[in-house]
């Protein structure tokens, strides 16, 4: 097990890698999508979903989901998944789970949740591309 802890830099190239194993038909309906890895979520987002600590949110996607968007709104910004850097290391060593496996976890929750997917589709959506990952 690596115990040298992941840069930011390493965590957005696992995250770019990730997302290059998904299945094609998912990346191209996912589109442009910016991947951008933070130490923390910042105060207004630890306020607005009412958590008691930074820690408690390892990934957030940013943006207008699927079921929601129109093509005739404006989009001044681009859809970005947060990966939160401190709160994945916490779970890292807690864990023992490989950050590989970790970062791909969030990303497809994330992505799950621009696609409005239920648990369950997230559920099926992971154990695909780990099968075809490992």
């Amino acid at each position: 097990m690596n115990t040298v802890a992941p840069t930011a830099v390493d965590i957005e190239n696992l995250a770019l890698q990730a997302f290059d194993e998904l299945p094609d038909v998912l990346r191209a309906e996912v589109g442009e999508i910016v991947f951008r890895v933070e130490e923390f979520p910042d105060e207004e987002i630890i306020r607005s979903m009412e958590l008691e600590s930074g820690f408690e949110l390892l990934g957030l996607y940013q943006g207008i989901d699927l079921l929601n968007k129109s093509v005739s709104d404006p989009s001044p910004d681009v859809d970005m998944i947060f990966l939160y850097r401190r709160p994945l290391l916490d779970y890292w060593s807690e864990t023992g789970e490989t950050m590989e496996r970790l970062v791909r976890h969030v990303l497809i929750h994330e992505i799950g949740h621009h696609f409005g997917f239920s648990d369950d589709d997230m559920e099926a959506l992971e154990a695909g591309a780990e099968a075809s990952g490992e």
